[in-house]
């Protein structure tokens, strides 16, 4: 073997395990580094991205901004103290996690945060708004009894209530009604 081959030969050796070692590397890199194509790093949510998305209210929460998402949107009023409302928190927090994108979901502890504006006297009660902003009107096939609240004045429509427990199947069959895709 003349001494040109056996200097190919080397670098070959040398260089082919190079390329390898660079190949695991940036394949490890891409998993571990948010791709903005991808949209996220693994295990995160929109809700870690954006609190309007999060399952608890922590301090006050804007109705309106909410709104402006144009999704359906369910706020769940309860307390930590509330056997119905711990009932209903594993299927809220679980549909909050898995409907990410396709609907708003919050819970508001009625103990920790000031709630202005919605008339309700029991917990827990769930606010109903439509993807288009407006107030959840349920069809006659719904599966529940709502309560539609009036503006006094002009006696325009402006929330629906539910006051006590939902199951999953009853909040899936109304996000459906109120636009969910």
């Amino acid at each position: 073997m003349n001494k040109k081959a056996k200097q190919d030969n080397t670098a070959l050796k040398f260089i082919v395990p190079l390329l390898i070692v660079v190949a695991v590397v940036a394949i490890g890199l891409f998993k571990l580094v948010p791709n903005i194509t991808r949209g996220s790093a693994p295990e995160s949510s929109a809700s870690d991205l954006n609190p309007d998305f999060a399952y608890e209210v922590k301090g006050s929460f804007d109705i309106e901004k909410l709104k402006s998402y144009n999704l359906p949107i369910i706020i769940e009023f309860g307390a930590d103290w509330c056997p119905p409302c711990q009932q209903m928190a594993p299927i809220i927090k679980s549909l909050n996690a898995e409907l990410q994108g396709k609907a708003i979901i919050r819970y508001v502890n009625v103990d920790k945060v000031e709630v202005k504006g919605y008339n309700f006297q029991s917990i827990p009660t769930q606010l109903f708004i439509n993807a288009d902003g407006s107030p959840y009107v349920p069809t006659q096939a719904s599966p529940v009894a709502v309560d539609m609240f009036a503006d006094r004045d002009t006696n325009e429509h402006v929330y629906t209530l539910h006051t006590g427990v939902l199951t999953r199947e009853n909040i899936l069959t109304i996000f459906k009604e109120m636009g969910m895709e």
